[in-house]
């Protein structure tokens, strides 16, 4: 089968397996959140601090819901990196936004940390952190063996139906369901450009 059939194929493979009830979950703490006046912080490195980016942005502007993301601050991220280092550079930039048990952390992780691999260790630490605080814990990654699933209160673990390819699945699913979360009617608030245009 050539490439292209056989990803999409896979992609309609995975999207018929999705847990419905934790993105349901998922939207339950979003909405929460917001109705307690708490912030989303949402945690990635690479592919997962680009996804961020975005969608802060869409939960900011779609959700209502006061969003931040610590890779948005090149400045203060290297500084912390250069000075403290890469393991504790989130955790620290967390204090420092003062995180606390209303808020809620948001995790795009291939494999959602491992400590003993010293798999991002930066993700672990912060989510230690947030439990700490009692602050509430959401993810979606693509390996239930890490600590993003172990620990969240609910996580979207993508299946995995090609061992060559998981991480293309879960990068391209945590856009998917982000997108579905700020789409949902109970967290949508403002109207999307192309939808208003008649």
């Amino acid at each position: 089968m050539p490439y292209t059939k056989q990803y999409l194929s896979e992609a309609a493979q995975i999207i018929a397996q999705l847990d419905t009830d934790t993105v349901d979950k998922m939207v339950d703490l979003l909405v929460h959140t917001r109705e307690e006046g708490g912030r989303l912080f949402i945690l990635g490195v690479g592919g997962g601090a680009g996804h961020a980016c975005h969608a802060i942005a869409d939960f900011r502007k779609i959700a209502g819901i006061e969003a931040y993301a610590p890779s948005d601050n090149v400045a203060e991220l290297t500084a912390r990196v250069n000075d403290e280092g890469w393991d504790t550079a989130y955790v620290e930039w967390l204090k420092g936004s003062r995180l606390n048990g209303k808020d809620l952390i948001f995790v795009f992780s291939v494999g959602g940390g491992d400590l003993e691999r010293n798999i991002s260790a930066n993700l672990v630490r912060s989510l230690q952190y947030a439990q700490e605080v009692g602050a509430g814990i959401i993810g979606v990654v693509g390996r239930d063996g890490g600590y993003t699933a172990q620990v969240a209160d609910a996580c979207v673990v993508v299946p995995t139906v090609n061992p060559q390819a998981v991480t293309a699945h879960t990068e391209s699913f945590q856009a998917l369901i982000w997108h579905l979360l700020v789409s949902h009617p109970n967290l949508q608030l403002a109207e999307m450009k192309w939808e208003s245009v008649q």
